[in-house]
């Protein structure tokens, strides 16, 4: 790939995604797969006035060993530096970059158990860490070819065409083209229209239907509000979370979800794969699953903590965005949640509720969205999904037919 097309992506991320201002920390997460680009991102961090540029690097098979030869309560201790660590990023407010680019069978074989008991462990450690950063970071999550990846996605091309040829999927999702910039503008305007439109029905709940057995009605919250795009941090700062993105996003009322759902795309999670799955909900809950591939972690993941098989998410795409167009299915959660409508299963978003600024997280909470240490997005979109918004007025507004919207 062209070094200058590969300047203007990370130009991109920088500026568009998390926004960098003058005198800011900037956090760079990133795989060992790309390390010029990720020196890219570095520089281009610099040049837009940042203090200081972090990269925190991770690679699976040491992840691997970890696993394999810590003690669970090594695992799950988090040490006083790392404490201070956390500290210092509530005081100081980073900007987060997450590059990311895992193999997404790259932690096949790991203890599922002791992965999900150390995170267990840990996560009331670094929970009120987390909630003292809501809402007020600029953070973006990207994509980078890693070669394992690569090779998944397209199996029957060598390693460096492969690498190439997920260069150009990538780019082109993300609209890197001439002035990417100005098509993000564009992209952010439409999606706010769709979002404008969306929150002025007054919906009170959603019914999804399609041609594989989903039937599923989700309850909304009377305060909340679609949200696409670009958002702004309590500091006042615009930024994109997502590159690239084709969704209108809602936080659904915790508890008010009934019916069955079939995922359509396969689930990357924690480096293993999901694969021909299906939740039933009542009262909200997810209360049976089942799975063609990955069903033992399935039935982990909603049972991390107790809002784990609440719905955190509802999220709207249509099959005609770039991505689903392409017809590359990626493993990748990034980019097959564009690719299609999706549920997520934990944690909701505060800033989906009207007015979030001057309302605390737990007001938002009481509210009714979800809290849980995991955020997990799973597709459901296809062609023959229909979705409903019964409204307030007693109304029903058609909002998708044939998996594209209907307005």
């Amino acid at each position: 790939m062209k070094k200058t097309v590969l300047r203007e992506y990370a130009r991109l991320i920088v500026r568009c995604g998390v926004n960098v201002q003058k005198g800011q920390t900037v956090i760079v997460n990133a795989g060992l797969d790309q390390p010029e680009f990720v020196q890219m991102v570095v520089e281009e961090a610099y040049k837009a006035k940042a203090t200081e540029v972090i990269v925190e690097w991770n690679y699976q098979p040491l992840t691997k060993l970890h696993y394999r030869y810590r003690t669970l309560k090594t695992l799950g201790t988090v040490k006083e530096w790392e404490k201070a660590r956390l500290q210092y990023y509530c005081d100081t407010i980073p900007c987060r970059i997450h590059l990311t680019s895992a193999d997404p069978d790259g932690l096949k074989g790991i203890n599922r158990e002791k992965m999900a008991k150390a995170n267990q462990m840990s996560y009331p450690i670094v929970k009120p860490y987390h909630d003292q950063m809501e809402n007020k970071d600029q953070w973006c999550i990207a994509a980078v070819p890693g070669v394992a990846w690569a090779k998944k996605v397209f199996p029957g091309m060598s390693k460096n065409q492969a690498v190439e040829k997920l260069w150009e999927a990538i780019l082109s999702a993300s609209r890197v083209t001439d002035d990417p910039i100005a098509a993000w503008d564009d992209h952010n305007a439409d999606l706010q229209a769709r979002c404008d439109y969306l929150n002025s029905l007054g919906i009170e709940s959603l019914h999804y239907t399609a041609g594989n057995g989903t039937d599923l009605t989700v309850g909304m919250i009377p305060q909340g509000r679609f949200c696409g795009g670009g958002e702004k941090s309590l500091q006042g700062i615009f930024f994109n979370p997502n590159i690239p993105t084709e969704e209108c996003f809602i936080s659904p009322m915790r508890g008010k979800a009934e019916g069955i759902v079939y995922a359509t795309k396969p689930l990357s999670y924690q480096g293993q794969l999901i694969e021909d799955f299906w939740v039933r909900f009542s009262g909200g809950k997810a209360v049976e699953v089942g799975a063609e591939q990955g069903e033992e972690l399935l039935k982990t993941m909603i049972s991390m903590d107790e809002g784990a098989s609440y719905l955190g998410e509802c999220a709207l795409v249509p099959q005609k965005s770039p991505i689903a167009e392409s017809g590359i299915l990626y493993y990748n959660t990034l980019f097959d949640e564009n690719a299609a409508c999706h549920l997520a299963l934990g944690m909701g978003f505060a800033d989906t509720i009207e007015d979030f600024q001057n309302k605390t997280l737990e007001e938002c909470r009481e509210l009714g969205v979800n809290d849980s240490m995991i955020h997990v997005d799973f597709m459901i979109g296809c062609d023959s999904m229909d979705i409903d918004a019964i409204c307030a007025d007693d109304s029903v507004k058609p909002i998708f037919r044939g998996g594209n919207w209907a307005f």
